[in-house]
């Protein structure tokens, strides 16, 4: 089908077209959010792929883990009650069938609890409420700040001001639970739009949506004072109007397209939806000759050794050969859901699904891709780091054989070695629940395509 052919180069092309020639991720459009009240030593951070966040006084990112189900119970906690502690878990909880509780788990002498790894964010004795931002108490006695009545954190993944390594903003509260786990939740100011709209964090940015989910669109031959959309282009574009009291602000400005027709504008590009669109936060409408979707933040550019290509389910990343990247994802079966992606978490669970426990078929069938020496990067997003090859951790100083390996989010990227040619996926869903509890997923940026790339 013609939409998909040039679908790869006009993705990276927009990308970055919006980054332009920018050296970091801090000197980017950012989105607007929300001026909130909060209390003395917090403050709210720019982050690169998940906007607008909660930060302590050092810049840190603040976290909450709201509750969610899985497929034999529950996890995370509920409002203003805190349940991450220093209780050390040594069996599986059995929260995934078909796996039974009462496993014992790996490396239990070196094993952190929960506060270890997600640090509470503690309020002094003295500390008073402000707006949304409320105390509650543990159970050793200690006071925890809380946002919307959710605990809040922070992460030792996270090394500096802007990283988001311990978890994803998602739209709303109610927890992530499922086959991936309950996973931890980036806490943020409300994002500063018209009530019509919503934010999204997909792979190719911070997308821009009504508040249904559907996607908005711009249009090359709009000008700011001056719609290019008319006539029989309206068959396939629908104007997003605004109502009769809305009013400009910041981004958001109000174009006039006939006497009492108000149309929405972000960025002085007047926003439309896309007739054909039948799903949610749908990319489909920039496979469209000067179309393209809208984003409050793009996606951080790809290092160079990088680039994009088509495969049957949609856009994924590959390597300087062209071969498709992975990541891998592990949420390990106990109460604290402790992740085990990262290099300093035991690697029993990825040296099972990709080796049957040996390092050396796993390096094989998913090996590392590797980062020159002098590697760079624009963004906290992608960096690198030298892993020991024989144990899937950290390499010690100066070890000699260590691999120096791109990272996306602090995670290792591979590819696989049974994917020949450029655009094949063939380990998506490597591992178990389809590589969303221990295995992996293809680095898709897309995923809609529905095996119609050709």
């Amino acid at each position: 089908m013609r939409r998909f052919r040039n679908s790869a180069l006009t993705l990276a092309l927009a990308v970055l077209a919006g980054l332009g020639a920018q050296p970091a991720y801090a000197q980017r459009a950012m989105e607007a959010y929300e001026h909130v009240p909060m209390p003395p030593g917090f403050q709210v951070t720019n982050t690169e792929l998940e906007g607008p966040v909660f930060a302590d006084a050092r810049g840190h990112t603040l976290y909450a883990w709201p509750r969610g189900g899985q497929r034999n119970g529950d996890a995370g906690e509920q409002k203003g009650r805190p349940t991450c502690d220093d209780t050390k878990y040594m069996v599986t909880a059995g929260l995934m069938s078909p796996y039974p509780a009462g496993l014992e788990l790996p490396e239990l002498e070196t094993r952190p609890t929960c506060v270890a790894i997600w640090p509470p964010v503690l309020a002094a004795a003295d500390a008073k409420p402000v707006g949304k931002w409320t105390i509650v108490d543990r159970k050793d006695g200690s006071k925890q700040w809380a946002y919307d009545e959710y605990a809040l954190y922070t992460s030792v993944l996270d090394e500096v001001p802007g990283d988001t390594r311990g978890g994803r903003k998602v739209s709303g509260r109610g927890g992530g639970g499922g086959d991936g786990g309950t996973p931890r939740v980036v806490a943020g100011p409300p994002a500063d739009i018209p009530a019509q709209f919503a934010i999204s964090t997909v792979k190719s940015g911070r997308l821009l949506t009504l508040s249904t989910g559907f996607s908005v669109y711009s249009y090359d031959k709009d000008a700011a004072s001056k719609p290019g959309c008319t006539g029989a282009c309206l068959r396939d574009w629908s104007p997003v109007l605004a109502g009769e009291t809305a009013v400009s602000k910041g981004d958001w400005t109000i174009l006039e397209r006939e006497p009492g027709v108000k149309q929405w504008a972000f960025r002085k590009k007047p926003l439309y939806t896309r007739t054909a669109d039948d799903s949610a936060r749908s990319l489909e409408g920039a496979d469209e000759p000067g179309w393209h979707n809208v984003y409050t933040q793009p996606w951080p550019t790809l290092p160079k050794e990088f680039m994009i290509h088509d495969a049957y389910a949609g856009q994924v990343v590959a390597d300087a050969r062209g071969h498709s990247v992975y990541i891998y994802n592990c949420i390990d079966d106990v109460l604290d859901q402790q992740s085990c992606d990262h290099p300093g978490a035991p690697q029993v669970y990825r040296l099972a699904v990709c080796g049957g426990g040996d390092a050396a078929r796993c390096l094989k069938m998913f090996p590392y891709v590797l980062a020159p020496k002098d590697a760079k990067s624009t963004s906290r997003a992608w960096t690198t780091a030298d892993i020991d090859p024989k144990t899937g951790r950290y390499a010690a100083p100066g070890q000699a054989d260590a691999l120096h390996v791109w990272a996306y989010r602090g995670r290792p990227v591979f590819t696989y070695a049974g994917d020949t040619k450029p655009g094949q996926i063939g380990a998506d869903g490597w591992g178990e629940f389809h590589g969303t509890r221990n295995g992996f997923k293809a680095f898709l940026l897309r995923d809609d395509f529905k095996g119609n790339a050709g």
